[in-house]
Formats: C-alpha cells, sequence, structure tokens
C-alpha cells in the first residue's frame, strides 16, 4: 500500500506520521496521481500547528507534481499518462499517491520538470497574484519584500527585476543577502543589525515605498507600515512570525491613508480559466529564463519532520521538495 504523511492531532514537527494509506479509483470529477515531487511550504507548518484549522485526522501539503494513473468519469482536461501539477486544493500533498480534483490539475509543459513545478506551483502562482494582481507592478515602482531569500522571496525578486521594479529585501544574514541580490533584489537590509524602517527611508530619499509584500507577519507588520508612501498599500501573505494583532484602522489614515490586504492564492485561483491563465504566464516566465527555481534543498517525504524542523529554523533557502 502508499504512504502518506497525516496528523492526528496538531503541535510541533512530531505530529506528522508515516503512515499506510488506501487509494481507490478515481470517482465522477476526479485523476488519481502518482506523485514524483512534492512542494514544501510555510503554510504547511500552519495547518500543522493549528493556526489554519484542519478536520483531523488530516493529511498535510497543498503543492506537488507527478503522472496521473487514471480519471474518473466526466475528466476530459487531463488523461492517464499526463504529467501534472497542481497547488491550491485539498490539502493532502504529502504522499506516494492520491486522488485529486481534475480541475485543479495543471498539465506540465516541456522545459518544466517535475521537481521545478513542485517547487514552482504554490509559491510562484502565489508570485503572479502579489505582483501581477494584487498590486500590479508596471515597472519603475520601488518596493519592500520581507524575507526576500525564501521561496517566495527568490521567485519575486526575478520576476520584480523582469518587470523594471526596484527591490528593497530583508533577509537574515549576509548569505541569505547574497542569494537575494543574485536573484534580483537591488538592496539588501540584514534585519538581524539594520533597522529596516531606517534603511528604507535613506534608500528611498525619505519617500518609502509603494508596496511592502510581507510574510512575516506579526514582526515586521508596525514598522511596514512606517515605509510605505502615502496611499501605499501593506499586502499581508503569510504570518511566519505569528499572525498579526488587531489593530486600529486609524493607524492607516495616520499612517498616509494606507491601503491593506491579505490575499490567497484560493481565491485567484478558484475559477480553472483563471488557474490556467495564471499557469500559463508562470510557465512562460520559466521558460523565458526569467524566472529560475530549482529547489535548492530535498528530503524524503518520509522525512517531513525534519524539513519542518529545518524550515521553522530559517536554515533552508529558495525552495524545498519532498521526494516520494
Amino acid at each position: 500500500m502508499p504512504h502518506a504523511i497525516r496528523i492526528h492531532r496538531t503541535g510541533g514537527p512530531e505530529v506528522l506520521q508515516w503512515e499506510e494509506v488506501n487509494v481507490g479509483d478515481p470517482a465522477a470529477g476526479e485523476a488519481r496521481v502518482r506523485h514524483t515531487a512534492i512542494g514544501l511550504n510555510y503554510l504547511d507548518t500552519y495547518h500543522r500547528s493549528g493556526l489554519y484549522k484542519l478536520p483531523l485526522p488530516s493529511g498535510i501539503g497543498s503543492e506537488a507534481a507527478g503522472v496521473v494513473e487514471a480519471v474518473g468519469p466526466g475528466v476530459t482536461d487531463v488523461k492517464a499518462g499526463d504529467r501534472v501539477a497542481y497547488c491550491a486544493g485539498p490539502v493532502g500533498a504529502y504522499s506516494e499517491v492520491r486522488l485529486v480534483p481534475a480541475e485543479r490539475l495543471v498539465k506540465l509543459p516541456e522545459g518544466i520538470s517535475d521537481r521545478a513545478a513542485a517547487s514552482l506551483m504554490l509559491k510562484g502562482l502565489t508570485v503572479q497574484y502579489l505582483l501581477r494582481q494584487t498590486y500590479p507592478l508596471k515597472g519603475g515602482e520601488t518596493i519592500l519584500l520581507h524575507a526576500a531569500a525564501g521561496g517566495v522571496g527568490l521567485i519575486a525578486c526575478q520576476w520584480a527585476r523582469a518587470l523594471g521594479v526596484t527591490v528593497i529585501g530583508t533577509v537574515g544574514s549576509d548569505e541569505k543577502a547574497a542569494l537575494a541580490k543574485g536573484n534580483g533584489c537591488t538592496h539588501t537590509i540584514v534585519y538581524t543589525r539594520e533597522n529596516f524602517v531606517e534603511r528604507v527611508k535613506e534608500l528611498t530619499g525619505g519617500k518609502g515605498v509603494q508596496v511592502v509584500y510581507d510574510a512575516v507577519g506579526k514582526d515586521s507588520f508596525p514598522g511596514s507600515l512606517d515605509c510605505i508612501s502615502p496611499r501605499g498599500m501593506f499586502v499581508s501573505f503569510g504570518n511566519a512570525s505569528g499572525p498579526i494583532p488587531p489593530f486600529d484602522i486609524l493607524l492607516l489614515s495616520q499612517k498616509g491613508s494606507l491601503y491593506v490586504t491579505r490575499p490567497t492564492l484560493y481565491t485567484y485561483s478558484a475559477k480553472r480559466a483563471d488557474l490556467l491563465k495564471m499557469a500559463d504566464e508562470l510557465f512562460a516566465m520559466v521558460q523565458s529564463g526569467k524566472i529560475k527555481n530549482d529547489a535548492r534543498q530535498t528530503y524524503a517525504l518520509k522525512d517531513a519532520a525534519q524539513a519542518h524542523r529545518d524550515l521553522e529554523a530559517r536554515k533552508t533557502t529558495g525552495s524545498t521538495v519532498l521526494l516520494p
């Protein structure tokens, strides 16, 4: 029987259990996919810890690539033998084989490897909606990107560079600063020894940035508002340091009539037509060479707990994949 990582209670990495699972034939609208690579994301730690609630017991994981083994009645978009990838569907990607709603599957074009796809779908599509839809960048803007050397961060730096955008990125070490710069980050701020608000003001001549993209949350929120120019936007898309606490909305007027939003990939890709359009743009950026996103770390799927420990300890950079 195939195996999967499952959780029966929330908590630390130790709650991730390697178990045998029964995977049957696909029902109407489903496909059975044998995974070849699975993406590791900070979102997975939120599900594991209980910050984002799941009905228990549950699988875990939201992003993977593999090969279709069989399809259920009514499925016409994919067929057995197709190389596919997915994200933003039902959790359970930490598995050798699973059933997936066929409408969430995207066929992989030539030139996009399974490992690249498994590290691209959730993070790359997140960058697509952040930079192209939530606050559409056209070129010439200056932005602040927290966690610039992370999985989303490195893709965002490359995409922003391709758009002609100046990126100020925060990182935790000189090593990560070099990595971010090598991927298109214009200026780096090592937040462990520099005040990022003061540095942003210095780099922008006191004007601030038009938009802040933030996956850090609690620790970076207060200072981020001080980095934004009047009528600019704060975009929160993660909580690596914990969720942002409640705040007085009048703070936004005091800081310069600011906008704050909390978008999700699930909303932006809810319709299949939108998912395919977003994926097409992402794949085109990769095929053109403007974005490179090979996994920087790999772990065996059964060692997912160690992967979570390293991710939360900031020991990883860029993208990480789990291998069945």
